[in-house]
């Protein structure tokens, strides 16, 4: 049986008055058994003597005593647990509040008791309304303009393995030979001028890296508009967009990157079907293996279809990346619309709900343990030295931390290099992104990166947050899977 929590109270005089009228009923109550303690022990002292001749007296002394030892030890117990509550509501400013989540959690069996009290408990999702446009059949995309490229004219990748020579020179891409490059050239990839054709490291070369079969590859040459995700952990399921209308169906390819064990386990599931050209399907997603994966980390696998999306699909013009734990519940076509052609921008995504600067970030990553905390501070040292300041009401930014957990761009020659550079980021300190997309930002300069970052409460308006939520398959099949 659930209960609904009690209204909060906010008013520091009642929270107080509670507090008082409560602690001097706890003062009376602690006086008077404290009175009877000292004086049945000064009985009992001046008894002694006689009481020692008479074993029965002395046996009825002794449980007197023994009963008065456990009356102490509960007043301070008592005294203990009313400490630590008084604590707990007064974080709570509201002790209405504080008890009514003791007495869900002893109702409840999933709950959490300690995690509650000490502030962890999941809040419910502040949503706000979004104002999209009425009918997503009567938008025209065709007569949609794209946005030029005027500062970067040109950009390629390099594609062809370079000799593995160790004088300075440090492995920031994994992907084979092409994935060596010097730290200078780091710094070098984000100064930009107005006639520049840039030639970047970004991802992989022709001989390494993610590998699609030649079904996938001839059905990606054909998407422009792209919805994206990516399962690369055995805890994540497929979850079906909801809302999609048949105009954005026929217009959106829905591509789910996987690794080949993932689709080994989705098959066992049996939810994947597959058409007449060798093309896998989970409903309205195109399932996607990637061959090759360069990292042993998950997490770190998933930056390749996060962010390198314009690699993986090079037709796509728009994509709208979603994370596997998300459930998208509003038409992508009037995402495009509302978040991009609008306003004019041509790269979006949400402000974090919590955090505005990176070094707040950070702190809260190693205080949750997400990552390595070494590697988290030396990204944090890094940064810092090369003049990144904690985010604060002067700068022009809204924040220097997203959400990154949907990114909406229309794929120009300028948010392919931000993509590119905040994936060399990734790979060269820690898979979270959110670390590094306000320093990349920053190095590239406000003026020649520009994105919009829309406000948290729109960001759970379009979407289902759905924990990763595949038990461990020996646990749900009742034996090992053996999985080639």
């Amino acid at each position: 049986m659930q209960f609904e929590p009690v209204q909060e109270i906010k008013n520091l005089k009642t929270l107080q008055t509670f507090f008082h009228s409560n602690s001097s009923k706890f003062r009376r109550c602690l006086s008077f058994f404290l009175s009877f303690l000292f004086e049945h022990m000064v009985l009992y002292a001046r008894s002694w003597k006689n009481f020692s001749r008479d074993f029965a007296a002395r046996r009825m002394m002794s449980k007197v005593v023994l009963f008065l030892a456990f009356v102490v030890a509960g007043i301070v117990w008592a005294s203990m647990i009313r400490i630590a509550l008084y604590s707990d509501t007064w974080a709570c400013q509201s002790p209405l509040s504080c008890f009514s989540v003791i007495w869900s959690s002893s109702c409840s069996k999933t709950s959490n008791f300690p995690d509650k009290m000490r502030g962890y408990a999941p809040k419910p999702r502040k949503r706000c309304p979004i104002p999209f446009a009425k009918d997503p059949e009567g938008l025209d995309h065709s007569n949609v303009r794209r946005t030029p490229d005027q500062l970067v004219k040109g950009l390629s990748y390099i594609m062809e393995d370079e000799p593995d020579v160790n004088n300075g020179w440090q492995s920031l891409l994994p992907f084979g030979g092409g994935g060596q490059k010097r730290w200078f050239e780091r710094g070098e990839s984000f100064k930009l001028n107005t006639t520049m054709k840039v030639k970047v490291h970004c991802g992989f070369t022709r001989s390494s890296g993610a590998g699609m079969t030649v079904a996938d590859m001839r059905y990606v040459k054909g998407c422009k508009y792209v919805v994206a995700s990516g399962i690369f952990n055995p805890y994540s399921i497929i979850h079906q967009p909801t809302n999609v209308s048949v105009h954005s169906r026929k217009l959106f390819c829905f591509v789910m990157l996987v690794d080949e064990k993932i689709l080994s386990l989705m098959k066992y599931r049996e939810t994947v079907e597959e058409d007449i050209h060798g093309g896998l399907w989970a409903g309205i997603w195109r399932l996607i293996p990637l061959k090759h994966l360069p990292y042993n980390e998950t997490r770190r696998n998933e930056e390749i279809s996060k962010l390198l999306i314009h690699r993986l699909i090079p037709q796509a013009q728009y994509s709208i990346w979603v994370s596997s734990k998300m459930v998208l519940v509003a038409d992508p076509l009037l995402i495009l619309e509302r978040y991009l052609w609008r306003e004019g921008h041509s790269f979006a995504i949400s402000q974090h709900g919590y955090r505005h600067s990176i070094y707040e970030e950070a702190y809260a990553s190693k205080r949750r343990k997400k990552y390595s905390r070494p590697r988290i501070d030396t990204q944090m040292r890094v940064y810092q030295s090369e003049g990144l300041e904690p985010w604060s009401t002067k700068k022009r930014v809204i924040s220097d931390v997203p959400e990154a957990s949907i990114i909406i761009r229309e794929h120009t020659m300028m948010n392919n290099l931000f993509s590119c550079l905040w994936f060399n980021e990734v790979h060269l300190f820690t898979p979270l992104d959110q670390l590094s997309f306000g320093y990349v930002a920053h190095r590239l300069g406000g003026e020649s990166f520009k994105y919009f970052m829309f406000p948290f409460c729109e960001f759970n308006s379009l979407f289902e947050l759905h924990s990763h939520s595949w038990d461990r398959f020996e646990m749900r099949f009742g034996g090992e899977i053996n999985v080639a």
